[in-house]
């Protein structure tokens, strides 16, 4: 059987700090979910790179995220990023409730309702030219890396990741971009080094950024108050957004 390299979310993904901003993005729905829709200025028509924005479980349409996929937009992508939580992602709870449960629940629904969104997203912005990139946080890292494993997109990203296992970076295929913070409870250290030698050893694409001082979910909910999470936050941004204009 494979080893699992990163666990499921834990008490941790309460934590962390709501952003201030204004998105310019709208959201419609898509593929039987609503998506958070966010466009370069140029705006879609003439543009042929898409990145799947697939969110932790605060949801694509919490206000950090929204200010994330407007970020990569402003960087010339069209961004999409599915509600596949359907209106009951984390912050629609209070503090305490029974995460585990929520979940395993909500891992399935997802599972079940992503192929038909992306279908959507598909026949939608797909064109001879198109360009798939796709970016997961925590929850969002296992669609990204069955999508690296497939010809479906053309570079992947994944922060903090949950939900993975030995399998899905054997069966690698696409470049993929990793960034942890030192200390993560859901991929650790030696979890961290096992996927590099599994990578290593298929003679994988890969790119590690590793922020020292920072911790699970830094990536989405770090306070910007903080000199060294602010920074470490918006690099992972950077370099997540310099990693896929490299694949275009």
């Amino acid at each position: 059987m494979s080893s699992t390299l990163a666990g499921t979310p834990g008490d941790c993904c309460w934590t962390g700090i709501k952003h201030t901003g204004t998105p310019v993005g709208h959201v419609e729905e898509l593929g039987g979910m609503n998506t958070y829709i966010s466009l370069p200025q140029s705006g879609a028509s003439s543009t042929k790179k898409v990145i799947l924005f697939l969110a932790d479980v605060y949801g694509a349409l919490f206000l950090n995220n929204k200010l994330l996929q407007d970020y990569f937009a402003a960087s010339g992508f069209i961004v999409l990023g599915p509600d596949y939580f359907f209106g009951n992602a984390v912050p629609q709870h209070p503090p305490g409730f029974e995460l585990q449960l929520w979940v395993t629940g909500a891992m399935e629904r997802a599972v079940e309702a992503f192929p038909k969104w992306l279908d959507a997203v598909k026949a939608r912005y797909g064109t001879e030219g198109t360009t798939y990139f796709a970016v997961g946080y925590c929850f969002g890292a296992p669609f990204v890396m069955d999508l690296a494993a497939s010809d479906a997109i053309a570079a992947g990203a994944i922060a903090h990741p949950a939900f993975l296992d030995e399998s899905h970076f054997e069966s690698l295929k696409q470049p993929l971009l990793i960034s942890s913070p030192e200390e993560d409870h859901t991929f650790p250290l030696r979890s961290r080094r096992r996927a590099e030698d599994i990578m290593v050893a298929n003679k994988a694409r890969y790119y590690f950024q590793v922020f020292s001082g920072v911790k699970h979910g830094f990536a989405v909910r770090g306070d910007p108050s903080v000199p060294h999470q602010r920074w470490a936050k918006e690099e992972s941004a950077r370099g997540i957004k310099d990693w896929f204009t490299w694949f275009s």
